[in-house]
């Protein structure tokens, strides 16, 4: 999960080490107040908060998000290896290099700055920034997913009471279909099938969508219904490439995924065309699924605004699946792609 921290949050806590840094150091050797304010303690002191600073951000926005993120603890032990050895880099260009060009003193003994010496010397002075880095990059990773929780909770709040007003007595909708089922099923044995296939459709929609996670051969066949009853509105003028590849029966996926991608062919593709055909893939693997779509744009279709949105798709996805799904989507030369993969829940 990408944390959006503001980078204001950190010039700030810069600022307060820096101020701290000086009131402790200044308590501390009991310095008179000429030798505080001189340049040659504002330039060491200063080129030394900002080493510290610069290997927080190295390791906040980089290993953290790298390995810490993703659980690769030994790997995220050993970059704070090379987060101290960095310091040790910085810290010595900055004092050594720099403030010695300026003052033309050095902060380190000719003795102290021999690489072995001063490399361990600034790895007791660096660990500290690299452990408040981890503990910041945690809070606000812990913050966010709070607050994702919130937003997730909110919109299923919405979703649910968005069901409860299409509700309108679905047993009275199911009994009413049942009953045209039973007078067509002797006189229009096709019409009565296609008024059976609605039937499960929508029964499906009011008692499983709203659950968290669905079965994947349930998903697929009211994909397999959906699709049906689009042929029968198209009157044999659609001209779109189904097909699920791959073994499956009680795998469980998030609910009401796949089925945006399918809405979203049907809304604003093109289907009517037979040299322009659209494409539904999907792939079954051991341990995950690939869907992926390919249609024509409709001339004044914007899909970044249609639709419940690749945003919202994405905040789910990360809720359920957080960094374990892959999710692509590409508009160019008046066609449309999209391909996710994720894994399926046994």
């Amino acid at each position: 999960m990408k944390l959006k921290i503001p980078f204001y949050y950190h010039i700030l806590l810069f600022l307060v080490v820096f101020f701290t840094f000086y009131l402790w150091d200044i308590g501390v050797s009991n310095r008179k107040l000429d030798s505080v304010f001189s340049s040659k303690y504002f330039f060491f002191n200063t080129s030394f908060v900002l080493s510290i600073f610069i290997v927080y951000l190295l390791n906040f926005y980089l290993f953290c998000d790298w390995f810490l993120n993703k659980k690769k603890i030994f790997l995220y032990f050993f970059s704070i290896v090379v987060s101290l050895l960095i310091f040790a880099g910085v810290r010595y260009f900055l004092q050594e290099v720099v403030v010695f060009q300026i003052i033309g003193m050095h902060n380190y003994s000719e003795a102290s700055r021999e690489l072995n010496y001063y490399v361990r010397d600034n790895f007791f002075f660096g660990l500290p920034a690299v452990i408040f880095s981890a503990l910041s990059y945690l809070f606000w990773q812990f913050h966010s997913s709070q607050l994702q929780n919130q937003e997730l909770l909110l919109e299923n709040k919405k979703a649910e009471f968005q069901m409860l007003k299409s509700q309108v007595s679905p047993h009275f909708l199911f009994n009413t279909l049942n009953s045209f089922y039973s007078q067509l099923i002797l006189k229009d044995d096709e019409m009565a099938s296609d008024i059976l296939v609605l039937s499960d459709l929508l029964r499906y929609v009011i008692t499983e969508t709203e659950k968290d996670e669905a079965v994947l051969s349930k998903e697929i066949q009211f994909i397999e219904n959906y699709i049906h009853l689009q042929k029968k509105r198209f009157e044999d003028q659609l001209y779109l490439d189904f097909s699920v590849e791959g073994n499956y029966a009680e795998e469980k996926i998030l609910s009401s995924v796949l089925i945006h991608f399918i809405e979203n062919v049907f809304k604003h593709g093109k289907l009517n065309n037979p040299e322009q055909k659209a494409v539904i893939s999907i792939h079954i693997k051991e341990d995950f699924l690939e869907i992926s779509t390919f249609n024509y744009i409709v001339n004044g279709e914007h899909y970044s605004s249609t639709g419940i949105g690749f945003e919202n798709l994405t905040k789910r996805l990360e809720y359920a699946y957080g960094s374990k799904f892959k999710l692509e989507k590409i508009a160019e030369n008046n066609t449309f792609k999209t391909y996710l993969k994720i894994p399926l829940n046994k």
